[in-house]
Order: C-alpha cells, then sequence, then structure tokens
C-alpha cells in the first residue's frame, strides 16, 4: 500500500467535508500538524469538531481555523494561549466540550483500541460528570467517558519510513500517538522519511498500521511562549 503524498493537500484529497471529526495531535505549539492544519484551511471546509488538547495560539496551528470560523465545536483540556478561542466560547460563537487531560488522551487511545467507553474516577463530583453514568467500584464512584472515534486524524512525528512506523521526538510525542489511533483515516507529517527497515523496532513509538497517509515537509516549529534570561554583563 502506497502511503507517502506529495503534499499535505494531496495527502486529505478525497477525504474531507463539512462537519466531520477530526482528532489533532500535538500540545500548545509542540507536535502540531501545521502543514495539514494550513491544508485545512485552505480547503474551506466548515462545521468542524475538533478534538485536541488546545487550539494553539491565536493565528497559527488550529488558531487558523478559528479565525476562519471552520470549527464549530472544540474538544480540549484547556483554552491555552489563545485569546480567540476564548472570546469564540464566551461570546457563544464556539461549542467547547471540556475534558480533563488524561481523560481526552484515554479517550482517544480507548477509541483506537476499539473500546467504546471506560469508568474514570477522573471528574466525580464535578460540573464534568454532569450527565454521565456513574457506577461503584469498591466502594467508590467512577464516571464513564466515551471513546473518541474520529473520521480523520492528523499528527506530527520527527521520522517515519515509508509504511508509516513513526518516531516522535521528546515532548512532541504528547497527543500525537493516541491521536493517530483513533482516526478512522490518520494522516502523519514528518520532518523526515527514511527507507523502510532503517528505524530499530524497540525505537518505533507509533507502529504503521495506525498510518494511512504520510507527507515530509519544512516545518516552522514556532516557540509558544520564548522566555529568556537577561544576558549577564
Amino acid at each position: 500500500m502506497h502511503k507517502v503524498y506529495g503534499s499535505a493537500s494531496e495527502a486529505l484529497d478525497g477525504l474531507l467535508r463539512d462537519d466531520m471529526l477530526i482528532a489533532a495531535g500535538g500540545f500548545g505549539l509542540c507536535g502540531i500538524p501545521e502543514l495539514l492544519i494550513d491544508a485545512i484551511v485552505e480547503s474551506g471546509v466548515k462545521g468542524l469538531t475538533v478534538a485536541s488538547n488546545n487550539a494553539g495560539v491565536d493565528g497559527f496551528g488550529l488558531g487558523k481555523l478559528l479565525d476562519t470560523r471552520q470549527i464549530k465545536k472544540m474538544m480540549s483540556s484547556y483554552v491555552g494561549e489563545n485569546a480567540e478561542f476564548m472570546r469564540q466560547y464566551l461570546s457563544g460563537e464556539l461549542e467547547l466540550e471540556f475534558n480533563p487531560q488524561g481523560t481526552l488522551a484515554e479517550r482517544m487511545r480507548a477509541g483506537g483500541a476499539g473500546i467504546p467507553g471506560f469508568y474514570t474516577k477522573t471528574g466525580v463530583g464535578t460540573v464534568i460528570a454532569e450527565g454521565k453514568d456513574v457506577k461503584v467500584f469498591n466502594g467508590e464512584e467512577y464516571i464513564m467517558e466515551e471513546g473518541i472515534f474520529a473520521d480523520i486524524s492528523i499528527v506530527k512525528a520527527w521520522k517515519a519510513d515509508e509504511t508509516g512506523n513513526a518516531v516522535f521526538r521528546k515532548t512532541a510525542r504528547n497527543f500525537n500517538p493516541p491521536a493517530a489511533m483513533c482516526g478512522k483515516i490518520c494522516i502523519m507529517e514528518v520532518e523526515e522519511i527514511v527507507p523502510t527497515g532503517s528505524l530499530d523496532p524497540d525505537h518505533i513509538h507509533l507502529p504503521g498500521i495506525y498510518v494511512h497517509r504520510l507527507i515530509q515537509g519544512e516545518h516552522e516549529k514556532r516557540i509558544e511562549q520564548r522566555t529568556v534570561r537577561q544576558k549577564e554583563a
């Protein structure tokens, strides 16, 4: 099966439609699939629901899709550094489904494993539990969370071979593996595609079985908050 495509728009061709659910990897601006996000912006699809830890920053990453009003709902753990995300949510322009961070990651992983739901203590006794099934195990309450089954997932890795076996670099690993797993079709962008068989099997973070389409590209990798100390005299 040929998985390598020439560009982000080519890799997304035939997959995008209005009102679909997209799972996106990354945390803030770390490990985000910026090339695929740009291609989605250019496609003009709208009414999207996006499952992602947050939405990047104003004017970059998923923030671009908020600027163009292509997202109708976010499934996230926090608003982060995106002022437009906050504005749209508070004004009622954007629907937001808050998830505890670990719950969101597990919902993605569960979807990838074919698990429709699971019980967790996280959120018990808070607004997170409202309207959810509650069961008692060993005398303690747990709430049920549903697995996420996305129409497509978009993720970014450091290296991959031509079959999609992927390695993520340091903290850029974050939400990318579970996001990749939960999409019916996973599109992955990488900094480098290497020959099949050149990656140490023990170092692969995501097996290629989860990856359907693959691109290589140049990435800006912008820093979300650049913090430096004053130069000493």
